[in-house]
């Protein structure tokens, strides 16, 4: 197998008789910011009508660095833009299917809450120990920006306020219970 950045073809030999040529269309993986990067700590804005063509390859690029993570460390579930170092209110969940949402906002319908030892694919190798709340609603725009909404509960209540947060510039870090709220949990 080859592949020329230059034509964004991919070569492929098939039953070392024919080559099967591909177009590949703009999948990249993204390098993850870490811990300590500015733009991490910036609040992102939302995503207009006008820029929803930047949404296709905006996914694919999530998708695909969510998964390399995902294969690299055996974790990871969700991915906020500002990760990727794009300012932009979106976010893109891989649970059962995934799963583009735009514009988000939460809410939270009672007041119950639970500990949690939360990681981060902008922190490898460490645990936060943070509280959240045990339910919430989502409201967003799907990827064809027609209004969703969504209730979580229980890890996916804290997945969701998690990703949530790296949107407003907010880490796990900044949320910890005190001092002693951190585990490393291997090198990476």
């Amino acid at each position: 197998m080859q592949f020329d950045p230059l034509k964004n073809i991919l070569l492929t030999a098939h039953k070392n008789t024919t080559i099967r040529l591909e177009l590949v269309v703009g999948s990249m993986i993204q390098p993850i910011l870490l811990l300590g990067d500015p733009q991490l700590y910036q609040a992102s804005t939302s995503l207009a009508p006008e820029e929803s063509a930047m949404l296709p390859q905006l996914e694919t690029d999530l998708r695909d660095t969510l998964l390399d993570y995902r294969r690299l460390h055996q974790a990871g579930r969700a991915i906020a833009a500002p990760q990727i170092g794009i300012q932009k209110r979106v976010l893109y969940m891989h649970t059962d299917e995934p799963m583009l949402i735009v514009n988000p906002s939460l809410t939270f319908p009672d007041s119950e809450k639970m500990l949690v030892w939360d990681d981060c694919m902008c922190f490898p190798g460490l645990l936060v120990h943070v509280e959240r709340f045990k339910n919430c609603l989502l409201t967003f725009q799907d990827r064809h920006l027609r209004p969703q909404k969504i209730a979580f509960s229980g890890s996916l209540s804290e997945l969701i306020q998690h990703e949530f947060d790296h949107l407003d510039g907010i880490l796990a870090t900044m949320r910890a219970l005190d001092g002693q709220s951190f585990r490393i949990t291997q090198a990476n």
